[in-house]
C-alpha cells in the first residue's frame, strides 16, 4: 500500500486543483491524480477549461475580435490601418502558448502548497481507496476523504459521427490551421455560438443549426432577441427548429441533412462542428464496489454540499448536477475543502454568473422574466440601452441593454441580464446584489462613477421604478 493522504482529488481541471490547493492550504496532506496528456506526451493540469475549453478560446475570440476592429470600426475613429491580415497559424500559436504558461502554472501552485500531483487515471475503491494507474502499472492509495472532479467530455451524436478535419467536436474547432469557406455549426449554445462567432469574423461562411425553437431560453427573452438579432447582423445565420437527421462526407465536403417546418434539406460544408453539450465523465471512475451512486443522467449523486452516497466520498464540478461552468466547480471545491478541514462552508446555488463571449458579450445571474412569472411571482423590471451611454458611445460599442428582474413586493433583485461589451465584467453586481439579498433601490442608490459601461446596470435598477434619469431625458428630447 502507498502513501495514505488526508484527501485525494480525482481531477485536475479547475474544481480539481481548485479543492486540493485550499486543502492543502487549510493543512490537509492532500494528493491530486490527474491522467491529461499533452502533443508532447507530459501530464497536464487544467482540465478541459485550460486545455481545450474556456481559455483557448477566448484568446480565438479576442484575436478574431481585434482582427475585425481593425477592418471594420477602427475607420470610424479615424485610425488608417490600411489592408488587415489574420495569420491564423500565428493566432494559434499564441493560442497555444497561453495555454502552456497557464497550466504549468498550475503544477508550480501544487509544489508552492505541497500538493502531492499523482499522475495517471484515478479510480475510486471500495473503503476510500484511490487506484491510479500509469502505464500499464497500478498504485493504491488510502484517504480519508476522496473528491471526484473528472469533468466531462462533448456529446457525440449519430447523425454526425465525429470523421479527423471534417467533422469535429469543440476541441477540434480550436485547431483549425485555416479559415473554412462554410462552417456548420451544430448546437446555438454557449459553445456553439463563440466558435461560430470566431469563425465568421475570420472570413466563413457561418450556418448554425439548431433542433430547439426558441434561442437561448435561460437568457431573459428581450436580451436573448436582441442577441439574435445582433449575431445575425454580424452574419452568423441561425436555423432554429433544424434538427439534423444525418451525414454525408463527400470528398473534402460535409452533406448535412436536416428536417425542420419546411420539411428535409440538406446544406454544405467544408467543415463541421458539433456542439451540443456535454456529458459528465465517468468512465473507468468508480470500481463497482465504490458505492457511489450515479442519477438517471448519469451524474454523480450529491446533496447541497457535494456528498455522494459514500460518507467521506464528495464530487464536484462537470460531474454532478448545476451548470457545467468552471466557476461553479471551483467555488464547489472550496466549499468541499472546508468542509473536509471541519469548517462550516455552504454555495449559493442561485448566484451563479453565466457569460457567452460573443460580441458583445451576454452575461446574466438569477431568474429571468419568464421563469419568474412561471413560478407566480409578480416582477417589476428595469432596462437601459447602451445606446443612451455616453461611455458605448465613446468606446463605439452601443449595442445592447442592462435588465434587472425584481420582487414587486419585496424589491429583491431576482435576476440580472446583460447583453453589451464587458458584460461577464458587468454581470458581478449582479451577483453580489444577489448574495447579499439587495433590492433594486440598494442599487439605485450607490454611486457609479461616470463614464462606464456599468451606469447601465444603475440605470436599470433605478427604471424599475420608472425613475431612470437618462432614459427620461432622451424621452423628453425626443
Amino acid at each position: 500500500m502507498a502513501d495514505k493522504f488526508d484527501l485525494i482529488v480525482i481531477g485536475a481541471g479547475p474544481g480539481g486543483y481548485v479543492a486540493a490547493i485550499r486543502a492543502a492550504q487549510l493543512g490537509l496532506k492532500t494528493a491530486c491524480v490527474e491522467k491529461w496528456i499533452d502533443k508532447e506526451g507530459k501530464t497536464v493540469h487544467g482540465g478541459t477549461c485550460l486545455n481545450v475549453g474556456c481559455i483557448p478560446s477566448k484568446a480565438l475570440l479576442e484575436a478574431s475580435h481585434k482582427f475585425v476592429e481593425a477592418q471594420h470600426d477602427f475607420d470610424d475613429m479615424g485610425i488608417q490601418a490600411g489592408d488587415v491580415t489574420m495569420d491564423v497559424k500565428k493566432m494559434m500559436a499564441r493560442k497555444d502558448k497561453i495555454v502552456k504558461n497557464l497550466t504549468g502554472g498550475i503544477a508550480g501552485l501544487f509544489k508552492a502548497n505541497g500538493v502531492t500531483a499523482l499522475e495517471g487515471a484515478g479510480k475510486v475503491l471500495s473503503s476510500k481507496q484511490v487506484e491510479v494507474s500509469k502505464d500499464g502499472e497500478k498504485t493504491v492509495y488510502e484517504a480519508d476523504n476522496i473528491v471526484i472532479a473528472s469533468g466531462s467530455v462533448p456529446v457525440d451524436i449519430p447523425p454526425t459521427p465525429l470523421t479527423e478535419g471534417l467533422i469535429v467536436d469543440s476541441t477540434g474547432a480550436l485547431e483549425f490551421e485555416e479559415t473554412p469557406k462554410r462552417l456548420g455549426v451544430i448546437g446555438a449554445g454557449v459553445i456553439g455560438l463563440e466558435l461560430g462567432s470566431v469563425w465568421n469574423r475570420l472570413g466563413s461562411e457561418v450556418t448554425v443549426l439548431e433542433a430547439m425553437d426558441s434561442f437561448l431560453p435561460m437568457v431573459d427573452q428581450a436580451v436573448s432577441k436582441e442577441t439574435q438579432k445582433l449575431l445575425k447582423k454580424q452574419g452568423l445565420d441561425i436555423k432554429l427548429g433544424a434538427r439534423v437527421t444525418g451525414s454525408e462526407i463527400k470528398g473534402d465536403e460535409v452533406v448535412v441533412k436536416y428536417a425542420d417546418s419546411e420539411g428535409d434539406k440538406e446544406i454544405t460544408f467544408d467543415k463541421l462542428i458539433v456542439c451540443v453539450g456535454r456529458r459528465p465523465y465517468t468512465q473507468g471512475l468508480l470500481d463497482d464496489d465504490a458505492g457511489v451512486k450515479l442519477d438517471e443522467r448519469g451524474f454523480i449523486f450529491v446533496d447541497d454540499h457535494c456528498r455522494t452516497s459514500v460518507p467521506g466520498v464528495f464530487a464536484i464540478g462537470d460531474v454532478v448536477r448545476g451548470p457545467m461552468l468552471a466557476h461553479k466547480a471551483s467555488e464547489e471545491g472550496i466549499m468541499v475543502a472546508d468542509i473536509v478541514a471541519g469548517h462550516k462552508a455552504e454555495m449559493n446555488y442561485d448566484a451563479i454568473p453565466s457569460v457567452i463571449y460573443t460580441f458583445p458579450e451576454v452575461a446574466w445571474v438569477g431568474m429571468n422574466e419568464q421563469e419568474a412569472k412561471a413560478a407566480g411571482i409578480e416582477v417589476k423590471c428595469g432596462t437601459f440601452p447602451f445606446a443612451a451611454s455616453g461611455r458605448a458611445m465613446a468606446n463605439n460599442a452601443t449595442e445592447g441593454m442592462a435588465k434587472v428582474i425584481t420582487d414587486a413586493e419585496t424589491d429583491r433583485v431576482l435576476g440580472m441580464h446583460i447583453v453589451g461589451q464587458h458584460a461577464g465584467e458587468m454581470i458581478a453586481q449582479g451577483v453580489i446584489a444577489m448574495e447579499f439579498g439587495s433590492s433594486a433601490e440598494d442599487l439605485a442608490l450607490t454611486c457609479y462613477a461616470h463614464p462606464t459601461m456599468s451606469e447601465a446596470v444603475h440605470e436599470a435598477a433605478l427604471a424599475v421604478d420608472g425613475h431612470a434619469i437618462h432614459m427620461a431625458n432622451r424621452k423628453k428630447r425626443k
